[in-house]
């Protein structure tokens, strides 16, 4: 995985945080921010699914939606 680097401005507050993080764990601050950012990711992607899922729910409201899926499916096939 080739990597870039990255300039980034924080609060004094947030940068002693950090450092003190990142003492506490061994890591380097580089490593820490790594982590921080793929952690962000998956958060991101766990409120993204959960928010289609809201906004979906209760869609199909055709009746039985296996047995459409089946008889469109058998409609293809000319079964």
């Amino acid at each position: 995985m080739a990597s870039t680097r990255t300039l980034i401005t924080l609060p004094a507050e947030d940068k002693r945080w950090l450092i003190d993080y990142s003492r506490t764990h061994g890591i380097s601050l580089a490593e820490a921010v790594r982590r921080g950012i793929h952690n962000l990711k998956i958060s991101e992607r766990q409120n993204l699914y959960a928010s289609l899922l809201k906004r979906t729910r209760g869609i199909w409201q055709k009746g039985d939606g296996l047995r459409y899926q089946k008889k469109i499916r058998a409609d293809w096939s000319g079964a």
